[in-house]
């Protein structure tokens, strides 16, 4: 008998893949499991599972009915009927089957806001883990990984599960995120700018995340690289958006590399806009970086009205009132 893990312990082990998953390789090793057992589950098995993964109650697993649910402290059994598609399982053990990527979605939008559940999107299609409940947290507060799915995945998955529940929350979340956010700042900072106004953004069409930009054969041997990478790049406007952590960009040498490496950029005809962490907590700076931004684009930024100005704060509320929770 096989447990499947599922909500937030499945969110757990995929943010303890730190290195090996590319999505783009499909080398996740998606099952066809076309329903759940029809059995009970066997909650002992747990003891052995914990010891090789240390998932942190209460663990999240599926089961077909309510029947087959049964009485425990630390396993929380979520009654799942329907058939399921390729793609909702990835087989970790012979006694372990974990909701994959997409699916983990799809579950987590029964518990979070839209926002938080975007948020959780730009990860899964992002090259960054959070840290796990019980884990030690890195210094920079998250791990590096390649993407665990992307964005094209994800919408496909989304619509082999109509009627399920969080589709249409799902639905709605998956229009907005973007692809190759490396760190949770430039998440919540695609976030700001991009999303809808009723969402509490600017509006801003979406850019490139983390793109590679070519380098002109003159700038390539000035500077002695072959390309950069940009945080968020809009082609169309040659406008590229840096977020500068005071934690990471601080010495006299970097601050020198992010000079050469500004000037280079420059002299390819891009402009570079820096975006520090004061600027993005602080609800008027962001604003002047926003004007900024639409000046060089050529976008009319909407008239300040109360109702906008409550959504803004409603959204930067929930993006940066509070650390992250790890759901």
């Amino acid at each position: 008998m096989k447990l499947f893990l599922s909500h937030s312990s499945a969110l757990d082990y995929w943010r303890k893949q730190t290195s090996h998953t590319r999505a783009s390789d499909d080398t996740l090793p998606k099952t066809q499991i076309v329903s759940l057992p029809d059995a009970p589950p066997d909650l002992s098995l747990f003891k052995n599972l914990n010891q090789q993964t240390h998932f942190v109650p209460p663990i999240h697993i599926l089961v077909k009915e309510h029947r087959y649910r049964q009485r425990s402290q630390v396993v929380k059994q979520h009654v799942y009927s329907s058939n399921t598609p390729a793609g909702c399982f990835v087989q970790v053990s012979s006694e372990l089957q974990v909701s994959s990527p997409e699916f983990c979605f799809m579950q987590m939008a029964e518990q979070l806001s839209l926002i938080r559940l975007i948020e959780l999107g730009f990860e899964l299609c992002g090259t960054y883990s959070l840290p796990t409940g019980g884990s030690t947290s890195p210094d920079k507060g998250f791990y590096d990984r390649a993407p665990l799915t992307t964005t094209k995945k994800l919408h496909t998955f989304i619509t082999t599960m109509p009627g399920t529940k969080g589709h249409k929350k799902a639905v709605r979340a998956a229009k907005y995120i973007l692809n190759c956010s490396a760190s949770p700042m430039e998440t919540k900072l695609a976030m700001l700018l991009t999303l809808p106004h009723n969402l509490g953004g600017y509006g801003f069409k979406a850019p490139a995340l983390n793109s590679r930009i070519a380098a002109e054969r003159t700038a390539a041997k000035t500077a002695g690289k072959s390309f950069y990478s940009c945080d968020l790049f809009w082609q169309d406007h040659l406008l590229a958006v840096e977020y500068d952590s005071d934690t990471f960009h601080t010495g006299s040498q970097r601050i020198a590399e992010d000079s050469k490496r500004r000037n280079t950029l420059a002299a390819m005809g891009i402009s570079v806009i820096t975006v520090t962490w004061q600027q993005l907590y602080q609800t008027d700076e962001f604003e002047q970086v926003a004007s900024v931004l639409a000046l060089h684009m050529s976008k009319k930024l909407k008239p300040v009205s109360q109702s906008l100005t409550n959504k803004h704060k409603e959204l930067r509320d929930q993006l940066l009132g509070s650390q992250y929770d790890g759901y």
